[in-house]
């Protein structure tokens, strides 16, 4: 793939962006290439995480400008097909059944928040800034707000949608945007300690768990959801994963 950079290590998949000349901004092949990629990691039964980062000063700048400059010439018809294409690469990124961990060096703007919003894990470098900078050019954060606002909360995202103020790495965090935030010489390390966690537990009930965040999250407190919670903890109990893991822990 011409714009990402992947690799394998083990049971765990690295996905970089690979413009750094342009900022690591996504295009229409970008975007292709990222759906695609991840529509195939999805289908990898052995798959354990994946690590979405990029090469480069810059993490993501968004939108490439010559990308835009043409859709200003597209109508509404071809806008709003190509706003589903980048619509549908967000989908495939949050819907990867494995955790996905953001790894942020640099500069995240616009759509490249979108990305980080995506994922499951965010870590990031004290150098990196943030900037939902979407109104300064006439545009709304509308394909990523989604996964922005369930990220940050509507009460931030009434702030930075409307203002297009950079924020810091620690704001981002403050905010529920960034979990971890370290120094730039550890963020390979802090990284990959988060991936190692991961790994080293039981692959199905990590599965199971970030389904459960999506399917519960949002539901009110209800006898159905109380049903549902316990239909949950029984399926998971009864499959030879959890019978082999309780055994070898009673039996430590």
């Amino acid at each position: 793939m011409a714009n990402l950079d992947i690799q394998h290590e083990g049971h765990v998949a690295h996905v970089y962006l690979n413009r750094p000349a342009l900022r690591n901004a996504f295009d229409a092949d970008t975007i292709a290439e990222l759906t695609a990629a991840f529509e195939s990691l999805s289908a990898d039964a052995s798959l354990r995480a994946v690590v979405l980062g990029s090469h480069g000063k810059v993490f993501s700048a968004g939108a490439d400008l010559n990308w835009m400059r043409a859709m200003a010439d597209y109508s509404w018809d071809e806008n709003h097909a190509d706003a589903g294409k980048l619509a549908q690469m967000l989908w495939s990124i949050a819907a990867c059944p494995v955790p996905v961990i953001a790894r942020v060096q640099g500069a995240c703007y616009g759509g490249g928040v979108g990305l980080v919003a995506c994922c499951d894990v965010v870590v990031a470098s004290e150098q990196a800034s943030f900037c939902l900078s979407e109104v300064k050019l006439g545009l709304i954060p509308a394909t990523i707000s989604p996964y922005v606002i369930q990220a940050i909360g509507e009460r931030a995202a009434q702030r930075y949608f409307v203002t297009a103020e950079r924020f810091t790495a620690e704001r981002a965090q403050s905010i529920g945007l960034v979990h971890e935030v370290c120094t730039a010489e550890a963020l390979d390390e802090t990284t990959q300690g988060i991936v190692n966690s991961i790994v080293s537990n039981a692959p199905m009930a990590v599965r199971a768990s970030k389904q459960l965040i999506k399917e519960i999250g949002k539901l009110p407190l209800t006898p159905d959801l109380r049903d549902l919670t316990a239909r949950r903890i029984a399926d998971i109990r009864a499959s030879d994963e959890a019978r082999e893991g309780l055994r070898a822990f009673l039996n430590k």
